[in-house]
């Protein structure tokens, strides 16, 4: 394989990609993402890709270190340039997912730093929700964001956002593992709920338990089961007690490989998201035949049309998003006829059309100039 311009690659070799992530030790859509890209690239015959974490565990007699907290931050935070400085030397692009806020300057920006200091070009691949909030507060994350060789987005929301603040962005969707998730028409349907955000502020579970509490005060027998952790635990435990909620399942934060299980086991897919981007259990939902109900939040409109592929309710409104699920399970009809056509989309998410879409945006890098500095734009905030 040759590349025209600028970094080129000996021809036949495989072009070798950073992808610079959280792993699995940290369960969350980041770490699923990049996990299913690596695994995906394993065996390619035109990339070779391998995960630079930034959790790594630090090394020997450090280790006991992450138990206290601020220190737990120092030891990881050395680990992970450390790391960085072995890893990125090797690549021919670094992929850099990211988040926003503090997790930003942790994590990707030390590699976006390290990146142009050893001469690689960069791929940002920004990733959260409140990117609008974000990019408004933050002149370090704007200059650094225009200072990479491409940034890439999972949905049209952000693109639009990017464009806001006068910074490109390219759209590649989420990766889903159909194989992994099996469409099953729910006849009869039951009201059996499935939600697996965590328990964060942005994703407002809450909202999901008072919603059920009217399902519930419909059909009786309903139940939910809550898969995810996070801050918000004790506080949506005992929202659960004081609504008088019945046959509620916190069932924690499972593994990726244990989640179609969950899916296979519901029939109905809730969410009440405040902030999102393109969840990727949407679109999970939608290969394992749950009809979904969701707020409208971000970019869920995006890949959820309203009446089409499933139903959407005003962000934090708990009345209407049980109006919604009421009304699918009195139309259960209804419910497979938006589940079927919500599956017709999915393979605008499988890793043959993706995959091509990363490896353009990838080779096209690698023509890019790459002596932009960074350090300039990122003085005091």
């Amino acid at each position: 394989m040759a590349v025209a311009s600028g970094n080129k690659l000996p021809l036949m070799r495989k072009l070798r990609v950073a992808i610079v992530a959280p792993s699995l030790r940290i369960l969350g859509g980041q770490a699923v993402q990049a996990h299913r890209l690596v695994e995906a690239w394993r065996n390619d015959p035109e990339v070779e890709a391998w995960l630079v974490p930034i959790n790594p565990l630090p090394p020997g007699p450090f280790s006991r270190a992450v138990a206290v907290k601020y220190l737990r931050t120092l030891t990881t935070e050395a680990t992970y340039l450390a790391l960085l400085v072995r890893e990125l030397r090797r690549a021919d692009v670094v992929h850099v997912f990211s988040a926003s806020y503090t997790s930003f300057l942790l994590a990707p920006l030390p590699a976006m730093l390290m990146a142009r200091a050893l001469g690689r070009p960069v791929i940002l691949n920004y990733r959260s929700g409140q990117a609008p909030d974000h990019l408004r507060r933050s002149r370090i994350a704007r200059a650094a964001i225009a200072k990479v060789d491409r940034t890439i987005v999972p949905s049209r929301f952000l693109v639009d956002v990017f464009s806001s603040f006068g910074l490109g962005a390219v759209p590649v969707p989420n990766v889903v593992d159909l194989e992994s998730f099996s469409f099953r028409e729910r006849v009869p349907l039951r009201p059996r709920l499935l939600s697996t955000r965590n328990f964060e502020p942005l994703y407002n579970v809450a909202c999901t338990l008072r919603a059920f509490a009217v399902v519930q005060g419909r059909f009786p027998d309903a139940e939910l089961t809550l898969v995810g952790g996070g801050s918000l635990d004790q506080k949506l435990r005992s929202l659960a007690d004081r609504l008088g909620l019945r046959r509620v399942t916190f069932a924690g934060r499972v593994p990726p490989h244990e989640i179609p299980a969950y899916y296979a086991a519901h029939d109905l897919y809730i969410q009440s998201p405040d902030v999102d981007n393109m969840p990727t259990s949407i679109l999970e939902a939608f290969a394992s035949g749950m009809p979904v109900v969701s707020t409208d939040t971000g970019g869920v409109p995006a890949i959820l049309i309203d009446g089409t592929h499933g139903l959407l309710a005003p962000r934090g409104d708990h009345r209407t998003l049980a109006d919604r699920i009421v009304s699918l399970l009195d139309q259960p009809g209804l419910a497979r006829s938006l589940a079927r056509n919500a599956l017709a989309t999915c393979d605008a998410y499988t890793w043959p059309s993706v995959r091509e879409q990363w490896l353009s945006n990838y080779r096209e890098v690698l023509g890019a100039p790459t002596e932009r500095s960074l350090v300039a734009a990122v003085g005091p905030q």
